[in-house]
């Protein structure tokens, strides 16, 4: 079973929507896939509701409930937990950290947001020998900024050669609790958030 987390302490940029596209891509490529919401404001939980079908296992719950959540997940033969975690610092940020294998960090190309990132990965190097990297979102389809940002947050930890980009399907496919992949199957977000799949799986 691989553990994500999608971790950063700003709001906005983009955990619960990478969360609810990779938990499809995993399911539809066979994987039994759950996902664990640490968020309050329970976004994903709240998509899973929208959702027909039920193939998405999502859970709402506390860090503290994490251990039992993810030995009941491995026991249940889960092979993807995806962790949608809230947009601040906190003492679920450390459990998260200790309970990953790998931590996603979802960064937009704006001084804010790399500002953020940069603590968050402070936070992930504290922990030790931990696995992580930065996806770059919402990226814009024209001017340097993603080169920037990617110049800039190389140094602190590896950045993910998938960037992501702003592209309304991303959001338009949550409004009934569905994924990019069952929006837009050929569409330029699905490619996307395959090849992002395909490489965290991979690490």
């Amino acid at each position: 079973m691989k553990t994500v987390a999608l971790l950063t302490e700003k709001g906005g940029t983009g955990k619960s929507t990478l969360a609810v596209h990779l938990a499809v891509c995993g399911s539809r490529q066979g994987k039994a896939v759950a996902v664990i919401d640490l968020d309050p404001q329970a976004s994903t939980a709240s998509w899973c509701e929208r959702r027909a079908g039920g193939d998405i296992a999502v859970v709402a719950a506390t860090a503290q409930e994490l251990p039992r959540l993810l030995a009941e997940a491995r026991k249940q033969g889960a092979d993807l937990v995806l962790i949608d975690t809230a947009g601040r610092s906190d003492v679920t940020t450390a459990h998260v950290i200790e309970a990953a294998d790998l931590v996603l960090i979802p960064c937009r190309p704006s001084i804010y947001d790399l500002e953020a990132s940069q603590r968050t990965a402070d936070q992930i190097k504290k922990a030790g020998g931990k696995r992580a990297a930065f996806v770059l979102n919402a990226v814009p389809p024209r001017g340097s900024r993603a080169h920037e940002a990617r110049e800039a947050l190389e140094p602190v930890l590896p950045v993910s050669p998938i960037e992501l980009h702003q592209l309304v399907a991303y959001s338009d496919a949550l409004n009934d609790g569905r994924s990019v992949e069952e929006l837009e199957p050929t569409g330029k977000a699905a490619a996307e958030i395959r090849e992002l799949y395909k490489w965290l799986i991979e690490l």
